[in-house]
């Protein structure tokens, strides 16, 4: 929707009837709206397709594809079914008015419409659009791409369902010295920096930072969206992050200021994945034992004097060779029985 309130919005007139079209063109556009028509609903759905509008005007009674199977189209369609549609046909019947909300339209005008209610009903419209986009572009802000989509797919629900993937920990070491040794504004500047990094990092092998706890993150590879190749992502992530780290710590060295070190655990497996908390406040997570022996892995790359560490499922799902070194089945903390544990060499091409 352009600037300036309702003023200046982008609407699509469905009506068969060339005099119709014309006429309420005219009308709409006194209004302040700029108008784009279509003569039918096979018309119409390639233009909103093309070209994306803020509100659809829709007749019903049209020749190829009626106002009807326009409305299930759009319901259809995740990229066209928040945009607003109000029905204006000469069709009686409270059957058919049902019809039309009940198939997703905001409202439904009988012809010949009234100008003083369409645009009251216009203006309503609109108004809803924007919060509805106000309410998208939040959850872009604060989710993933992938949670947002999932979000658009399934609706939000309490809950989870069970997956297959794999979950990554990292952490920096020594955080809370390195913090104590330099002004906070400092230490900020430093987590934005790194978060930045290991995001893209992160990202661009298709995983989700889940969580953000301090100096550490927790990322996902195959949930919300499955990764057919997670392990190898995961791994290919914990080295590119590595890498990036070398390169920051350039920089760091160069400048006087400190350089910072990083543990990263992996483990793959079934998990949880779903919406936690309350209707009021959730966050996408998973849960499970695979969660939980990734954070013991980053935990033990401390005491294994090693930066990555996989479990044997991970290095079991492994598409393409890595350089690993096994450190044979380690006891971790809080698992009762030993895992086959492996570190993943520096500079390994995967």
């Amino acid at each position: 929707m352009r600037e300036g309130g309702h003023g200046g919005a982008r609407l699509l007139l469905v009506d068969d009837n060339k005099v119709n079209r014309l006429l309420l063109a005219r009308n709409l556009e006194l209004m302040g709206h700029s108008v784009v028509a279509a003569e039918n609903g096979r018309v119409a759905l390639e233009k909103l397709r093309r070209d994306p509008c803020d509100l659809v005007l829709l007749d019903i009674e049209m020749p190829e594809m009626d106002g009807f199977q326009v409305l299930e189209q759009i319901r259809g369609d995740l990229a066209l079914r928040d945009v607003p549609v109000i029905v204006t046909s000469s069709l009686e019947g409270l059957d058919n008015v049902v019809r039309c909300i009940e198939l997703g339209a905001e409202d439904y005008l009988p012809k010949p419409v009234n100008a003083v209610l369409l645009r009251a009903r216009i203006g309503a419209s609109l108004e809803k659009k924007r919060l509805r986009d106000q309410q998208k572009e939040l959850v872009r802000r604060f989710a993933t791409t992938e949670v947002a989509q999932d979000l658009q797919q399934s609706g939000f629900a309490l809950g989870g369902k069970r997956v297959y993937g794999s979950v990554m920990f990292s952490d920096i070491r020594g955080f809370t010295t390195l913090a104590e040794s330099q002004p906070p504004e400092e230490t900020i500047e430093l987590l934005n920096t790194y978060y930045t990094l290991m995001f893209n990092a992160i990202t661009g092998h298709g995983g989700i930072v889940n969580q953000i706890a301090g100096d550490g993150l927790m990322a996902i590879f195959g949930a919300p969206l499955p990764l057919p190749d997670h392990c190898d992502a995961a791994v290919r992530t914990a080295l590119e992050m590595m890498e990036m780290i070398g390169l920051f710590n350039v920089e760091q060295e160069a400048a006087g200021k400190p350089q910072i070190r990083i543990g990263i655990g992996i483990a793959s497996g079934e998990m949880v994945a779903g919406y936690t908390g309350t209707n009021d406040r959730a966050t996408y997570t998973c849960i499970g034992d695979t969660v939980n022996l990734a954070s013991r892995l980053e935990t033990h790359t401390k005491e294994a004097g090693r930066a990555i560490l996989i479990d044997g499922a991970t290095r079991a799902g492994l598409r393409n060779a890595a350089d690993l070194e096994a450190l044979g089945p380690v006891t971790v903390r809080g698992k009762s029985q030993s895992v086959d544990v492996f570190a993943v060499k520096s500079g390994s091409e995967i």
